[in-house]
């Protein structure tokens, strides 16, 4: 009986997922398979909305329900967690061919947006007044330093680019004082500054080269204390 019920649950949740490829479990009228069927792909498709309004809108009505019913037929989750389906969806974008090379840089930065929103992260230990020069310049917990192919903040029902453009799209993405998560495009200058280069403030400008780029560098720094997207400083040796 055991076994018998563990097969009967298995081909029920094959049919739920895939209904084309299984048939349902015998002894349940169409009915009730139809208004399983639709719970269960309603809770899914309506969690991965919400996590994903603006790949949904720009892909469109048909193209994203496809993209869902294929994720929730064929991705192997390994989280039972509602939280983490956001996170799971990134990861089946990652292992098939997409029809738009986009979609995917596009939903990990949707992703990055809501979890800065719902982050509770505390920074780490630091020095709020540390000098920016001696020590290592400490980004909040809540920001995020992105680097894109694709112009991600662009894209949207109106602007679907075929051919990524040169220059990387280079982005910091951070929740300011009243919970609200912005974003600004950013230099390559800036972005070497905050994640491309390692050591103390000092070190870091010396290695941007001139006085002139480097007194840019230490301007940069300060404004984005004052800002509260650098939260002070600590010791190299402290990370």
């Amino acid at each position: 009986m055991p076994e018998t019920l563990r097969e009967q649950q298995f081909t029920f949740a094959r049919h739920l997922r895939n209904p084309a490829a299984n048939p349902p479990p015998p002894g349940i009228e169409a009915r009730r398979l139809k208004v399983y069927r639709e719970l269960f792909y309603g809770a899914i498709e309506g969690l991965l909305a919400g996590s994903f309004p603006v790949l949904r809108r720009t892909l469109g009505e048909q193209r994203w329900h496809a993209r869902v019913h294929d994720f929730y037929a064929s991705y192997r989750s390994q989280t039972p967690l509602f939280t983490e389906l956001a996170e799971t969806f990134i990861d089946y974008l990652q292992g098939i061919e997409l029809d738009a090379p986009w979609q995917l840089e596009l939903a990990h930065y949707e992703w990055i947006e809501a979890q800065l929103y719902l982050s509770d992260a505390q920074d780490p230990a630091h020095d709020p007044a540390g000098d920016l020069l001696d020590g290592e310049p400490l980004l909040s917990c809540v920001t995020r330093v992105l680097a894109y192919r694709w112009p991600v903040e662009r894209i949207g029902p109106d602007y679907q680019p075929e051919a990524p453009p040169e220059a990387p799209t280079l982005l910091l993405v951070y929740r300011d004082a009243g919970l609200q998560v912005r974003f600004a495009r950013i230099t390559p200058l800036a972005w070497q500054l905050l994640v491309g280069l390692p050591g103390n403030g000092r070190e870091r400008l010396r290695a941007l080269g001139k006085d002139e780029v480097q007194c840019q560098g230490l301007a940069l720094l300060e404004d984005l204390r004052r800002q509260g997207i650098i939260v002070g400083t600590r010791h190299v040796s402290d990370r």
